[in-house]
């Protein structure tokens, strides 16, 4: 079979570019600079995240630091959790701990896919989708969510399965545009699982990448799709929580009901050490059961959602209050957004074009930015908006 890199670097392509900008490298590191292009933290990590490091650091016998796999105390405090915030009874086994968000997906997608398989996946999308099915030989199938609503279209998901469907992979909270899926809209998806997979004869598993599951604005609850669908690998990363994207711990949990979960189990761990020994690192498995209580200050992160977006709206901007996430879209005052990000940064302010997601004519911003980021980037998009009206 040919290598699939060719097809990976095209599709990678304008992430690359964007990422690897010498003027947004640059622009990036410049604390002068409103930077709302990336969920990087743009303050100093939680204390208590440095403590719970800190204090794992020691070894307490030879083995401290040998090969670790999904450790029996991880599993059960994750599952813990889940029974806690999600009211999902997950069996401690059914738990693997991965290196990450990032991990869990690879695994997942490499235990269920593979050449002449299909996997569905929901666009606009985080950024290595994609990529990350064509690493398995499967073919991407996406499905397009339409602006500025981006709902969960069951309809259209529906339209795109086929007997080569494999997995149908789904973000809530949605990164890039900061919806949370209601309930009814998630049940909506599970009824059209179920009858596919009653109809081709085979398990269409469903990838439910939920990172954000705990970053929810205004006193909303999260449902996961793991509560309405059994054929559900719910994947998860503290990165998000914890706002430190560089601590690499994550997680994939089986639905209760999963249909075969034992063979799944075992190939999901098998799939685990063929991704590059896809579990998470010693250290951060110690200190897991402090990890999973911590969270970044919400308070804060609503404060800067409710000061700017209110403000790019009162400009003349469209776009919306985010749900969760860190994430929200605006549509581009021109319709080229590349153009118009060039203009932001000329006015000190870093956004995520919206044709590197897919969603040409938008843009992303991040609201980890700080305080007083966002006091400086008001008055950025401000002068960028008055000098995209003298082109018109």
């Amino acid at each position: 079979m040919p290598s699939v890199m060719p097809k990976i670097a095209a599709v990678m392509g304008p992430t690359l570019a964007f990422l690897l900008d010498p003027e947004m490298t640059r622009m990036g590191a410049d604390p002068s600079v409103a930077n709302f292009a990336i969920g990087n933290p743009q303050e100093m990590p939680l204390p208590e995240l440095v403590t719970a490091l800190r204090d794992v650091l020691e070894p307490k016998d030879k083995n401290w630091f040998a090969y670790k796999l999904n450790e029996d105390s991880s599993q059960r405090t994750i599952a813990a959790g889940i029974q806690s915030r999600l009211g999902i009874a997950v069996r401690p086994e059914d738990v693997m701990v991965t290196n990450g968000g990032f991990g869990a997906i690879a695994t997942s997608l490499r235990t269920l896919a593979g050449p002449g398989d299909e996997v569905i996946f929901i666009s606009p999308p985080w950024f290595f989708y994609e990529a990350l099915i064509l690493a398995v030989g499967a073919d991407p199938v996406r499905v397009g969510l339409r602006p500025p609503a981006f709902d969960l279209d069951s309809e259209a998901i529906a339209a795109a399965i086929t007997a080569r469907t494999a997995a149908v992979l789904v973000n809530t909270p949605h990164n890039p545009t900061g919806r949370v899926y209601p309930p009814e809209q998630l049940q909506g998806l599970a009824d059209v699982l179920a009858e596919a997979s009653r109809r081709h004869g085979r398990t269409i598993h469903l990838l439910s990448d939920e990172p954000y599951n705990r970053i929810l604005f205004d006193g909303r609850t999260f449902t996961s799709p793991a509560a309405h669908y059994p054929a559900t690998l719910l994947l998860y990363s503290y990165a998000k929580t914890l706002l430190a994207p560089g601590m690499r711990i994550g997680y994939i949990a089986l639905a209760p009901d999963m249909p075969d979960a034992p063979a799944l189990r075992d190939s999901l761990m098998l799939a685990q050490i063929m991704t590059g020994f896809a579990f998470a690192n010693a250290d951060l498995q110690y200190a897991l059961p402090r990890l999973e209580k911590l969270s970044i200050d919400m308070a804060a992160l609503q404060r800067r959602r409710d000061r700017l977006v209110p403000a790019l709206l009162e400009m003349g901007y469209q776009t919306s209050l985010p749900e969760g996430t860190f994430y929200t879209m605006v549509r581009s005052p021109i319709p080229d957004d590349l153009e118009f990000s060039r203009l932001l940064r000329r006015h000190g302010v870093l956004v995520l074009p919206g044709t590197v997601v897919e969603v040409p004519g938008w843009f992303r911003i991040s609201l980890t930015a700080n305080d007083e980021m966002v006091e400086r980037g008001i008055e950025g998009f401000r002068l960028a908006l008055d000098a995209a009206a003298t082109r018109t």
